[in-house]
């Protein structure tokens, strides 16, 4: 990084003694004739976060940021220009079938011993951070009545079971007027499987169907091949049109009967000590911009590995947003065969695109743009730093939950909805979610912790971003002072000393579930 002491001089952040360009630090860029501490002199407005050329570069020639290539020039770049989008054109993704296998294995770093939260133990030995009534549902037609009924829970039974920290419906839009039986099936249904699984819900499954739907309230308790049946308690399924149900308010009552049931048994949980080692944490980024690489991401992984250190489960996903730095990633899996479980998401999500007549050049988004990101390649170099420097120990399809602890890649799409509820389906209690355009983006059944990539969001958003990873960017914190922070954070918000401002407001979006399967 090229800084002065004054904190108002013009910054850039230099990533790699490869690159030929950096990114501009400043609040409100920097204009024409700016000149830095080493010589280099602006010839043009370049915003913040935008790349500056730091030599010339001629047409054709490669543009180099985290020291891997991200595009080409259009034409030639004078030193010290802005290389706007328009600028870099897109390079192919790299080969699948080329790629080295568990070639570059880290080391295991030094255990971290001692840390621990306070969670609910279930059961089956998984630990959550909260404790929640989660309401199954089989088909989007009951969704409506879920909503009543949840209101009716929080307003007259939650008071009576002051253990139990709220009521959440599982509501999506599957279960009918779908191909139930078409191969991409499996992904919907094992996803609305596992997430009535999810720690933070005790065990407790309540299911509420419809009755004519084609996904079945017996088959989602079946789930798929790959995963475990569900076994209900002592509390049927629920189906609307049962003829015992005379009029709305029969079925209200039914399913407000059997609620309490699950209420009295969730009541009886209590938090207690757990190693940090039961954690299982997503990390997640959305709303990204040219600083997520350089100071949030960076930061999440450094917690990350600080986590696996720890023995806990870490997973990062986002499937186009690492396709462009697979290179980087299958050296690190721990066998080959988990090197081949990463190359298979990749291909598969390639033929999905493929299917829909798209590309990977649809990611990233408006905001992305204007954040300084050019194009997909430079969002996934910055992307995968989340993932830290730990070897990658497992591969989940979307929706699968994990076997083993450290480092996983869970593949889910790249929408923050749609991976929020696939992360969820395979276990996460917690989530990690950087942000350098903002977002209010929340989920009811774990909390979210938000980070900035930039001070200027976190101070404008100072009541949505609970860390702020800018001060990396300007020399004020390091990224392991960040990481460390975070990792904190993480331990006193699952253990229910310290809320998230999502869950402080009750900021939480929709459940998404990635339905690739036709729709009929």
């Amino acid at each position: 990084m090229n800084k002065d002491n004054n904190l108002a001089a013009p910054l850039y952040i230099k990533v790699d003694e490869q690159d030929n360009v950096a990114i501009v630090v400043n609040d409100n860029g920097l204009p024409a004739g700016t000149r830095f501490s080493c010589g280099l002199e602006l010839t043009e407005y370049v915003p913040q976060g935008h790349k500056v050329a730091l030599q010339t570069i001629t047409e054709d020639a490669a543009i180099v940021r985290y020291g891997e290539i991200i595009g080409y020039a259009v034409r030639d770049i004078p030193q010290g220009s802005w290389i706007e989008e328009s600028l870099v054109t897109l390079p192919q993704a790299p080969a699948l079938e080329t790629l080295p296998l568990s070639t570059k294995v880290p080391e295991p770093l030094p255990p971290l011993e001692g840390y621990t939260f306070e969670g609910y133990r279930n059961a089956d030995g998984s630990v959550g951070t909260k404790n929640l009534l989660a309401i199954t549902t089989s088909v989007q037609c009951v969704a409506g009545v879920v909503d009543y009924v949840v209101k009716l829970i929080e307003r007259d039974l939650l008071p009576k079971y002051p253990n139990v920290d709220g009521v959440v419906g599982l509501n999506h839009l599957y279960g009918c007027g779908v191909a139930i039986n078409a191969p991409a099936a499996v992904i919907p249904i094992r996803t609305i499987h596992n997430l009535a699984l999810n720690p933070n819900f005790g065990g407790e499954v309540m299911v509420i169907g419809l009755g004519c739907e084609k996904l079945q309230p017996e088959r989602l308790l079946e789930g798929t091949p790959d995963v475990q049946k569900i076994i209900l308690t002592d509390s049927p399924i629920i189906r609307l049109q049962d003829e015992q149900h005379v009029g709305f308010e029969a079925m209200i009552k039914e399913i407000m009967s059997v609620a309490e049931k699950h209420l009295q048994r969730l009541n009886k949980r209590q938090r207690e000590t757990c190693p940090a080692s039961e954690l299982v944490v997503g990390m997640q980024c959305g709303g990204s911009d040219a600083f997520s690489g350089v100071t949030a991401n960076p930061a999440v992984g450094y917690a990350s590995d600080l986590l696996v250190r720890c023995g806990a489960t870490v997973m990062f996903s986002e499937v186009t947003e690492v396709r462009d730095a697979i290179h980087l990633l299958t050296p690190r899996t721990v066998t080959p065969e988990v090197g081949k479980d990463l190359l298979r998401e990749m291909a598969w999500y390639d033929n999905y695109l493929n299917s829909g007549e798209t590309d990977r050049s649809a990611n990233p988004s408006p905001g992305n743009k204007k954040g300084g990101l050019a194009n997909v390649v430079e969002k996934a170099l910055g992307s995968i730093a989340k993932s830290g420097k730990s070897a990658i120990v497992e591969v989940l399809s979307p929706g699968q939950r994990p076997t083993k602890r450290g480092l996983i890649y869970a593949a889910t799409p790249a929408s923050d909805f749609v991976c929020g509820t696939q992360q969820l389906a395979s276990g996460i209690t917690l989530q990690v979610f950087t942000s350098g355009r903002g977002t209010p983006y929340g989920l009811a059944a774990i909390p979210v912790i938000k980070m900035s990539t930039r001070s200027a969001l976190a101070k404008r958003w100072f009541d949505l971003v609970d860390i702020d990873a800018g001060t990396i960017a300007t020399g004020e914190a390091t990224i392991e002072q960040v990481g460390w922070e975070l990792f904190h954070l993480l331990l006193d918000v699952a253990s229910g000393r310290k809320k998230p401002w999502s869950d402080h407001w009750g900021l939480h979006n929709a459940l998404a579930v990635f339905n690739p399967a036709p729709v009929t």
